[in-house]
């Protein structure tokens, strides 16, 4: 396999190779052993496990696009996701007849927002939807002149954008960051090494969870969600990050923190989302993956991830980007 993915992408760095190498063949195992484990045992109920699997293989195919053709295609790749996330989560939302302008506008955030990330443009980019949408968004909803909701409104959409978009669209940005000397896996290394993470520790959650999970956390959220799945979660995603840790330039200490920070933030992506869907009393965002729900279900976690694993890799690895340093120096 790994000489396979060697020989047609042979621009890429060994480490990708390796890692992308490491999940198909894991997934190859994992669905093999499925298959054949349900013809033994029929009566048993694997479909929870089933649909995860087949949803790392979406999510694999998607990224390994992504990651091995061309810059272009890589972020329209992850832009299409931000797209089917926005519409999934204002489609449940509910949103006034007079809020079309407002979300015409947002849709057309989401191509600005990675445009500005493959330009690789860090000052507009970080401001865009934070500060320009905030801004201008609620003038739109107040043009039309009806004020019954326009408060919710207001807030939902600005909520719609960080979460969909600003949160994913950093998993663009993360192909955009600059060349570092000895470290040759750079960003598309770094964007193997969060999406990994974050799907492992929600598999393996669900797993300390479904074998020892006996405490809930969120039981009015999220009755599945345990302590014990939680800690057995992050404490596997600590290990397995130490052991991917090839795809990053950080340190052992660094590369402790950041996978048990990433293990940490999955688990509060996911609930959140949970929380929303049980605010509408809805299973799934969509359908838009027949029998696995909507593309926003299967992703939820990376919109608190990916923000969050990026400007930790900034302030830890990037020295122009530290800015403890230089308070540090202005102050004294």
């Amino acid at each position: 396999m790994r000489e396979f993915l060697r020989i047609l992408f042979p621009s890429q760095s060994s480490e990708v190779i390796l890692m992308i190498s490491i999940i198909l063949v894991t997934l190859l195992i994992v669905s093999t052993v499925l298959f054949f484990y349900k013809k033994a045992f029929p009566e048993k109920n694997l479909e929870e496990i089933k649909n995860r699997t087949k949803s790392w293989w979406m999510m694999i195919i998607v990224f390994i696009c992504a990651i091995f053709i061309n810059d272009s295609t890589s972020y329209v790749c992850l832009g299409i996701l931000s797209f089917f996330a926005f519409r999934e989560l204002y489609s449940v939302l509910h949103f006034r007849q007079s809020d079309r302008s407002a979300l015409l506008l947002a849709f057309l955030a989401i191509p600005v927002q990675y445009t500005l990330a493959y330009i690789k443009w860090y000052g507009g980019y970080i401001i865009f939807i934070p500060v320009i949408m905030f801004l201008l968004l609620p003038p739109i909803l107040v043009i039309k002149q009806d004020t019954h909701r326009i408060t919710k409104s207001m807030a939902q959409l600005q909520w719609t954008l960080m979460l969909s978009v600003f949160g994913l669209s950093h998993l663009a940005f993360l192909l955009s960051m600059p060349e570092l000397e000895g470290f040759s896996s750079g960003g598309r290394g770094l964007l193997l090494f969060l999406v990994f993470l974050t799907e492992i520790n929600d598999i393996m959650q669900y797993a300390w969870g479904k074998t020892l999970g006996k405490h809930k956390i969120l039981p009015n959220v999220s009755p599945n969600k345990t302590w014990e799945g939680f800690i057995g979660g992050v404490c596997s995603t600590v290990v397995i990050g130490y052991f991917i840790g090839f795809l990053t330039p950080l340190s052992t200490p660094q590369l402790i923190f950041t996978s048990a920070l990433i293990a940490v933030f999955g688990f509060a992506g996911d609930v959140v989302l949970s929380a929303i869907k049980r605010d509408k009393g809805i299973k799934d965002m969509s359908d838009t993956i027949p029998g696995h729900g909507g593309i926003f279900d299967r992703i939820d976690s990376l919109s608190f991830t990916a923000p969050a694993f990026f400007h930790l890799i900034y302030f830890l690895v990037y020295p122009p980007f530290q800015p403890f340093e230089v308070i540090w120096k202005n102050l004294f």
